[in-house]
């Protein structure tokens, strides 16, 4: 797995916590921005795993 889509996962999980914590506590409008970012960081997990992927099938190198 490359180093760049397991940062992203990371943010991605804290982000989620992040935001159940803002809407326990009452606070919509923080919640909503947390689970926007929890969405780009997950995008960019995928993004980068196939990166990493079709790196490795073509036999280019990993970078990242």
């Amino acid at each position: 797995m490359p180093r760049l889509s397991l940062y992203a996962l990371a943010v991605c999980l804290l982000a989620v916590a992040a935001a159940v914590v803002s809407f326990v506590r009452g606070s919509v409008l923080i919640g909503v921005v947390w689970v926007l970012l929890a969405g780009l960081s997950s995008n960019m997990t995928w993004y980068y795993l196939r990166r990493g992927r079709a790196a490795r099938r073509d036999g280019g190198p990993v970078t990242g």
